[in-house]
């Protein structure tokens, strides 16, 4: 397995932290692009989907051709409080949950990465691809992230 996609998903907290450096609790629930979510909304997005992939790719490991069940994200959005939610709390949690899981996968033999699971969504997919749907799943959000501090007029660092 490519050892750089590996350090690039642990680092991927830290690439969500740096994104929403020095924003307030009100920028970060604003809309500055009027019919998408607010970077609030990404951030909590990111974190379910966090938990929910690492739950699949550990499934991918244990598991013979397990079942990965999809989930609608408008309504993970739209019915689990995301505003009420702690964006920071969030960051941390994506942050260690990859460090520790990251652990796991550097452990694992090449091998491993060929195992697969059944998506109800996208059919058969392997570990490895499934980990560099994670990695590409956080910087497909963090050009939103970094699109909206600008229309904020919040320069990135």
């Amino acid at each position: 397995m490519n050892e750089e996609l590996i350090e690039q998903y642990a680092r991927g907290g830290e690439k969500l932290r740096l994104a929403v450096r020095g924003l307030s609790s009100e920028e970060l629930k604003e809309f500055p692009v009027p019919g998408t979510w607010s970077i609030q909304q990404i951030i909590i997005h990111l974190m379910d989907s966090e938990l929910i992939s690492a739950d699949r790719m550990k499934r991918i490991i244990a598991e013979d051709n397990p079942t990965l069940i999809g989930y609608d994200e408008t309504k993970f959005s739209k019915n689990l409080h995301y505003h009420d939610q702690s964006a920071a709390d969030a960051i941390t949690i994506l942050d260690l949950n990859r460090k520790l899981f990251a652990q796991v996968l550097r452990r694992l033999p090449a091998e491993t990465f060929n195992r697969t699971g059944m998506h109800s969504e996208r059919g058969k997919i392997s570990l490895g691809e499934y980990l560099q749907s994670v990695v590409n799943h956080l910087e497909h959000h963090l050009k939103f992230v970094y699109e909206k501090r600008e229309k904020l007029g919040k320069m990135s660092w």
